[in-house]
């Protein structure tokens, strides 16, 4: 044994031992969560060579992993230390969280270096260091009994390079402790490390050893609910041929339309951004009122749009929000300095990503066209970690298809299946790992840009659509800033999951009886102009018939249609008060009446 590993042996047996007795009860002893303390008791009753803990983002895997990493430490299995993340600002988030347990790891470790110094129990790195130099990294592992612990280990088949760095540099590890909170996807690429065995269809599906989903998670208080604050609006635009487009997000658009749409909403240029950016920031001020230090994070596509989005947020506020690029120096620096003050907003295109750990951020704007389910899970794990009960995350969408089924599917685990297949959630290349997938997104989103820059926005508007919480949906179309906004995006910050579903139940109900008495008064107050009764009726035509069809589960198209077969007159574009209001009320006597 070289001196070096003789000298971190001493130092564990020195430092770890006294915190860490042999067989202490886990729970009792280091005040570990449940899940943690049967991950444990999972991986010492046989002490595997390779092990695949999976846990819901914020449920602490990093502690988890800490833990095991002193006790086999203490025992004296290993010598020696190496984590490998997929960014650099996780290397010092790791190395901050071990110095926190007397486990000393050099984040600033370069291959150049080749050793790491004495004083340290082992290094930090990213897959792309690996992968750069893995012979550098197969010798610090082999010159002594080294755990390696992969976070984030789907990124283990992204690319092949990478694959095939960790493969190499860490096949005669004496441990690996593979760690994922992300749902793995469907490919054709082999995660190294990562057991498969065929499931009843004979594909092969990765097997984990250990799992803790977001479903069990929830039940037990380890992470917030999430209520997903959806908003559809009108956007129009003028393509390069010179023809004017108009089209409403949530309508039953082409993939075309629906993305020219999206990409029409998510301007700073037009009122859609700022609408909800308003309505975001509301929502952040109710919750600060039982959370005060809570905050909120827009995540933006590119770096243009976020120093945009940040202009809007300054002048919405009055504050200057954090803004973090994922090219600039000094990201994680602001990253830390955001997380332990107390601003309201931070920016950031792709710096927050998985495992970076902000626990106060409990608002969030998703402002970017990405659509991946790997990118929308890591995403929504900034928001869910809990610090206390009765904290709850809002996420605010637009209303496009794909994200949306991505939010109903968030409580579902996924397992890595080597075959290629489809599903509603899946990305258009499902043969792909998510690395080349995501180089493809963004490939067709610079030429989508490309595309774009020669259209003309004409203008986009926001309307709250709904709230989405535990698989349900609740409310319909209000306009921004009306009181009809306001109970949904004012649910108080601290409430219990049940006492949050009772009352988005009870204010969709009082949302329609509010709809029908205004109703009323514009169809009888003749000093409002025509053009402004006839968008309040269009408006609250449109909410009522939301609400029946998600009471039906009827598309709204269908509802429109038999309104006009029913009451006569034009499509909506074209009706008048009289025949709107004629709509209005046979909506309001159905809703009123239960659903046979």
């Amino acid at each position: 044994m070289t001196g070096e590993t003789t000298h971190i042996g001493s130092f564990a047996a020195e430092h770890l031992s006294p915190a860490y007795p042999a067989r202490a009860p886990w729970g009792t002893a280091d005040n570990l969560r449940a899940w943690q303390t049967e991950a444990l008791d999972a991986y010492f009753t046989h002490e595997p060579k390779d092990f695949l803990a999976a846990a819901t983002p914020g449920a602490g895997k990093t502690t988890f992993a800490l833990r095991l990493a002193t006790e086999l430490l203490r025992r004296r299995v290993i010598d020696r230390i190496t984590v490998v993340t997929p960014t650099e600002h996780l290397k010092t988030q790791w190395a901050d969280a071990a110095h926190k347990v007397g486990i000393r790891l050099d984040p600033h470790f370069t291959n150049a270096h080749k050793r790491h110094g004495k004083q340290f129990h082992g290094v930090a790195v990213t897959y792309a260091q690996i992968a750069m130099k893995p012979h550098v990294h197969k010798d610090l592992t082999e010159s002594a009994r080294t755990l390696v612990i992969l976070d984030e280990v789907h990124h283990g088949g992204d690319a092949l390079s990478w694959g095939d760095g960790i493969r190499e540099a860490f096949s005669r590890a004496e441990r690996r402790l593979s760690l994922t909170g992300t749902p793995f996807r469907s490919d054709t690429a082999p995660i190294p490390f990562v057991s498969y065995l065929p499931n009843r269809d004979g594909v092969l599906v990765s097997q984990t050893d250990y799992d803790y989903g977001y479903g069990r998670a929830l039940q037990d208080g380890v992470v917030r609910p999430v209520m997903f604050m959806v908003y559809a609006g009108s956007m129009r635009w003028r393509t390069r041929a010179g023809d004017e487009m108009e089209a409403r997000l949530g309508q039953d658009n082409t993939k075309d339309v629906t993305s020219q749409a999206w990409r029409a909403a998510l301007d700073p240029g037009g009122d859609w951004i700022p609408q909800v950016l308003t309505a975001a920031n509301s929502r952040l001020s109710e919750v600060r009122h039982s959370i005060p230090d809570a905050a909120g994070l827009v995540i933006a596509t590119d770096q243009d749009d976020a120093r945009a989005y940040a202009r809007i947020l300054h002048t919405i506020t009055g504050e200057l929000p954090t803004v973090v690029l994922s090219d600039e120096v000094g990201g994680s620096q602001k990253i830390e300095e955001f997380s332990s003050s107390n601003n309201r907003w931070m920016v950031a295109v792709r710096m927050v990503s998985e495992g970076v750990d902000v626990p106060r951020l409990a608002v969030g704007v998703y402002a970017t066209s990405a659509s991946t389910p790997l990118y929308f899970a890591q995403a929504v794990g900034r928001f869910v970690r809990a610090r206390r009960r009765g904290e709850t995350a809002s996420v605010f969408l637009p209303n496009v298809p794909s994200l949306l089924a991505l939010a109903q599917e968030l409580e579902l685990q996924r397992d890595h299946a080597l075959e290629r297949r489809s599903s509603v959630a899946e990305s258009d290349y499902p043969e792909m790992s998510d690395f080349e997938h995501s180089q493809r997104e963004e490939q067709a989103s610079s030429q989508i840009d490309e595309e774009f820059n020669e259209f003309a926005i004409l203008g986009s508007d926001a309307n709250f659509d709904m709230v989405m919480f535990q698989g349900e949906e609740f409310g319909g179309y209000a306009e921004p800033g009306s009181p009809e906004e306001h109970d949904f995006i004012g649910i108080p910050g601290l409430l219990e999951p049940e006492q949050i579903a009772d009352l988005l139940r009870f204010r969709q109900r009082r949302q329609a009886q509010r709809g029908s008495g205004r109703s009323r008064d514009v169809a009888e107050n003749r000093s409002i102009p025509l053009h402004r009764s006839l968008k309040e009726q269009r408006a609250l035509l449109n909410s009522l018939v939301a609400l029946w069809s998600k009471q039906t589960n009827t598309p709204h198209g269908i509802i429109h249609t038999e309104l006009r077969q029913t009451c006569g007159g034009p499509p909506v574009a074209q009706a008048t008060v009289a025949q709107l209001q004629a709509r209005i009320d046979l909506m309001r006597r159905r809703i009123s009446s239960p659903v046979k």
